[in-house]
């Protein structure tokens, strides 16, 4: 039964389960002794001690410990090429330790001279755990010691987006179990520092859904100071904000978010101008990166003898690609028979923003997982991208082994292969935003709303009626 946009919830705070509610965990829960049982009230009764969130904890603790076992090679043999990529081990922090000058004292913004390719907050938390390991010197001990600083930091904020993610839609918990227990964040969430933005929006999201929107906003700039992508959330609420004609939570957000990055980014901007600006200017002049559609284009174009896209031509393409996809996204927003709910909206924006940027980097996959656990809580499908996922991480491995290596194309992965796995993973996010976008034209097929819910993370959008329509539209301009 799907909840009216004018109804309002059940006053009881029922869990939802997840054997009863999704009907792939219903028919596995088989395996185990079946679904919970029809008089058991998850939610309206205690549980003991081992609420959702407990269980939701050792699931991530877990996760988190085989995350890291899975670096085992590298962490006794060394992050070397291309072993570290033969081993599938490898990771962006101890490399850039013993690259960047980190192991010799190096504190971006602060040394002189030390361009780092990351936005503000990313390179204090890089520069300062480097200060945290004992010893001085480029070693394969201190390196080791660095990544296992930061992996412990990331185990952290692992955590604190997967609980942020449960309390953001309180009957359902659940859900947050597609975070804690994702191979793609098992494989990757140790590749670089990600996992931060990833907990700092998490954490945005669950107070905007309590209504709290400037500090949700505060947390976004936060997120935006560590990675850019977070700033896409504001592109969801401003969509909603139209639709909804309530523009007092769009501008509370814009202001603690606007707010928070200028007072983060603007003493370094006056310490170190070049320094400052230097992620900017490295972004812009990057060729196409690994296992982007335009990164597979020049492998398949050198291979047929085709013409080869140039960093220019991938920057105007990638943007006009991007902006075609919000404008798609924006329709949608507008068209829809009934509101998209905030999650589905910055699902379908984050989505858009990694298939079409010239880059995707193998740990870029946590930035989709909460917000599907938000926007469409179904285990099949969820596991079926994370086995796409897989296949792809394990491809670009072998790929950059085979690039370094130099050894003989008789032992190693062909590039053929590797653009199958880069087109795979492109396949895989597309199907997820399908079946986003048949959600939203369809309510009676949403998770979340056949849950007798609207929208638990919008704030004051839940339950919003209509202001701004695509048809209004339609009307007001041709005088209908």
């Amino acid at each position: 039964m799907v909840l009216r946009p004018d109804e309002k919830p059940d006053a009881r705070q029922a869990v939802i389960s997840p054997t009863r509610n999704d009907p792939f965990l219903h028919t596995m829960s088989e395996i185990v002794g079946g679904p919970l049982g029809d008089h058991a009230a998850p939610g309206l009764i205690r549980s003991g001690f081992w609420t959702p969130e407990r269980v939701l904890v050792l699931f991530t603790a877990a996760a988190a410990i085989l995350g890291v076992v899975i670096k085992g090679y590298c962490r006794v043999n060394g992050w070397i090429t291309p072993q570290h990529f033969y081993a599938a081990c490898y990771s962006d922090i101890p490399a850039l330790f013993k690259e960047r000058g980190f192991a010799d004292g190096i504190l971006p913004f602060f040394s002189q001279n030390a361009p780092f390719e990351y936005p503000v907050l990313t390179s204090l938390i890089a520069g300062l755990t480097a200060l945290m390991v004992p010893g001085s010197g480029v070693t394969e001990a201190r390196a080791t010691a660095y990544f296992d600083v930061n992996a412990a930091l990331l185990s952290v904020m692992w955590l604190v987006a997967v609980i942020a993610t449960a309390r953001s839609n309180r009957r359902r918990p659940w859900d947050a179990a597609m975070l804690a227990t994702a191979p793609g964040a098992i494989l990757a969430g140790f590749v670089n520092w990600d996992l931060w933005s990833v907990a700092l929006l998490a954490l945005a999201i669950y107070l905007f859904s309590r209504n709290q929107p400037f500090w949700a906003g505060v947390f976004i700039g936060l997120g935006v100071a560590t990675k850019l992508y977070p700033l896409l959330v504001l592109g969801a609420i401003l969509l909603l904000a139209v639709r909804t004609g309530r523009y007092r939570q769009l501008g509370l957000t814009l202001a603690g978010a606007g707010s928070t990055w200028l007072a983060v980014n603007l003493p370094f901007m006056l310490l170190d101008a070049p320094g400052w600006a230097y992620f900017f200017d490295f972004t812009r002049d990057r060729p196409a990166g690994f296992s982007s559609i335009y990164y597979a284009w020049n492998l398949i174009a050198a291979r047929l003898q085709w013409v080869a896209l140039e960093t220019p031509a991938v920057n105007a393409i990638a943007a006009v690609m991007f902006g075609l996809a919000c404008l798609g996204i924006a329709i949608v927003a507008l068209h829809a028979p009934r509101r998209p709910r905030l999650a589905q909206l910055a699902f379908l924006l984050v989505a858009a923003l990694i298939l079409t940027d010239k880059v995707y980097s193998p740990q870029y996959v946590v930035w989709l997982i909460p917000l599907l656990a938000l926007a469409r809580p179904r285990w099949r499908d969820f596991l079926i991208w994370m086995l796409i996922e897989t296949l792809h991480w394990w491809a670009v491995w072998m790929y950059l082994g085979a690039t370094t290596s130099g050894g003989p194309p008789t032992n190693n992965i062909d590039s053929p292969y590797y653009v199958g796995a880069v087109l795979a993973h492109i396949g895989g996010v597309i199907y997820l935003c399908v079946r986003v976008l048949m959600d939203i034209y369809d309510p009676a097929g949403d998770p979340i709303r056949r849950s007798r819910q609207d929208d638990p993370q919008g704030g004051e959008f839940d339950r919003a009626p209509d202001a701004v329509t695509w048809d209004s539209l339609r009307h007001r301009i041709i005088g209908e």
